[in-house]
């Protein structure tokens, strides 16, 4: 199911950084619609963080562990002066402020952020494989991606 909330989709023509970033946003764990709008506003306030752009919300069922509350899904496009080094830890540090606890992996979340793409980087390092590893194998990317072409 696609739907929309106030910020998804949001579309701007320019921005303040340098550097461009594709994040995939995903929540099964209470209120999702809130979480994002809350997200949306914690990275607006964000010096180091310009949002571009939000995709429609994607609702599709879990995937790995399949015992758990469907997912919404979102992509955001940003423009950034964080490396993808401090961008990580940036996102990872966002996970834990919304309550995100890892109990084991595809769990149930209160927000999962994952960086898709970075500039053009290709990076193959132990905390972080640019692009994406799997992106290409999840519609809960693809669909939000496709979509915010459109």
């Amino acid at each position: 199911m696609i739907f929309r909330s106030r910020f998804y989709p949001f579309n701007k023509n320019d921005s303040k950084f340098k550097h461009i970033a594709l994040i995939g946003i995903g929540c099964n764990v209470g209120n999702c619609i809130r979480r994002f709008k809350k997200l949306f506003l914690f990275f607006q306030s964000h010096p180091k963080i310009d949002i571009i752009s939000t995709s429609y919300l994607y609702k599709n069922p879990p995937f790995g562990y399949l015992e758990q509350e469907d997912f919404i899904n979102s992509v955001i496009v940003i423009s950034t002066s964080f490396s993808p080094i401090e961008l990580l830890n940036f996102l990872l540090y966002t996970e834990k402020k919304f309550n995100r606890v890892r109990t084991f992996k595809n769990a149930p979340r209160t927000l999962d952020l994952d960086i898709i793409m970075y500039d053009n980087i290709k990076l193959n390092k132990k905390r972080l494989i640019l692009p994406h590893p799997y992106f290409k194998k999840r519609d809960s990317v693809l669909l939000p991606l496709y979509l915010l072409r459109k």
